[in-house]
C-alpha cells in the first residue's frame, strides 16, 4: 500500500462508502444491518482519529491558508462522532435506526466528497510527494494505536476534544 496520505485516505473512503452501499442496498436481516452499522462505526472511528490527530495538525501547520477548510472538517467529524454515540447503544429494531445511519451515510459521504473534490487536490498541490509521504508515515502509525471503537478513552478524547474547542 502507498505510504502517500491521500491514497491512503482515499483508501478509506472507499471501504467507508462501500460499507454505505451495502447497508442502503440491504433488504437483508436487522442482525446483518446491526453487523454493517458495527463496522461503519469503527471503520470510522479509525479513520476519523488518523485525520484528526495527523493529517489535520500536519496539513494546517504546512498549509496554514486551508485553516478553515480543516476547521470545517473538525466540524465534520464531530457531527459524525455525535451521530455515532447516539447509534452505538441502538439496535436495529429501534425505531430512529435508519434515519440515524441514514444522516451519518449522507454527512459522512458528504463530508468525503468536499474532501476528495475541494481539499485533496489542494492539498496535493502544495505539498511534496517526500512531504505527503512522511504525513502517510505517521498516518500508518497511528492507524496502529488508533481506537476501534468510540468508547475508547483515545476516541473520547478526541470526541470531547471537538465539543470543547
Amino acid at each position: 500500500m502507498s505510504q502517500d496520505a491521500i491514497v491512503m485516505l482515499k483508501d478509506d473512503h472507499k471501504q467507508i462508502k462501500a460499507c454505505f452501499r451495502e447497508f442502503q442496498k440491504s433488504t437483508t436481516t436487522d442482525a446483518r444491518k446491526g453487523k454493517l452499522v458495527e463496522q461503519m462505526i469503527e471503520l470510522l472511528t479509525v479513520h476519523t482519529y488518523v485525520e484528526n490527530e495527523v493529517m489535520y495538525p500536519r496539513v494546517r501547520e504546512l498549509m496554514p491558508d486551508l485553516e478553515d477548510d480543516v476547521l470545517e472538517s473538525y466540524e465534520e467529524h464531530h457531527v459524525a462522532d455525535v451521530l455515532v454515540m447516539e447509534l452505538l447503544p441502538m439496535s436495529p429494531g429501534d425505531e430512529r435506526f435508519e434515519a440515524k445511519t441514514t444522516v451519518l451515510i449522507e454527512n459522512v459521504t458528504h463530508h468525503i466528497d468536499e474532501e476528495e473534490s475541494e481539499w485533496f487536490p489542494k492539498v496535493r498541490e502544495g505539498l511534496s510527494r517526500t512531504q505527503l509521504r512522511e504525513i502517510g508515515a505517521e498516518i500508518a502509525e497511528a492507524r496502529e494505536r488508533a481506537p476501534r471503537r468510540p468508547e475508547q478513552p483515545s476516541a473520547l478524547k478526541k470526541t470531547i476534544d471537538a465539543v470543547v474547542s
